[in-house]
């Protein structure tokens, strides 16, 4: 009994463990995708210099809070965590209003 205790503990361990390395994955991931928009839109002409701008800075806000995260313990509470997904979830938000406002650089 005590040993099957054992290996649900260590199997309960290990899924926790899991979600977190895929996480901070998936956030370098959208940060990546959202630079890519971004640099998408600049060619596209959809966006602005200075709305291109105004992204950047916001996309740069958010690494720099990831890395103050990252330097408190090397890896994020479930309250960064989900703190940095609400910011790049805005400024997902604010790259698809900057694209699709009818302004261009073309105009």
């Amino acid at each position: 009994m005590k040993s099957l205790m054992k290996w649900f503990a260590v199997a309960a361990l290990v899924a926790a463990m899991v979600p977190v390395c895929g996480l901070a994955q998936s956030i370098n991931d959208r940060e990546r995708n959202q630079q890519q928009r971004i640099r998408q839109g600049i060619r596209g002409g959809e966006l602005t210099r200075q709305e291109a701008l105004r992204l950047e800075r916001e996309q740069a806000r958010i690494r720099f809070a990831e890395a103050r995260a990252r330097r408190s313990g090397g890896e994020f509470t479930p309250r960064e965590r989900t703190r940095i997904q609400r910011e790049l979830n805005q400024s997902s938000r604010h790259i698809r209003r900057q694209k699709h406002d009818r302004q261009d650089r073309n105009r």
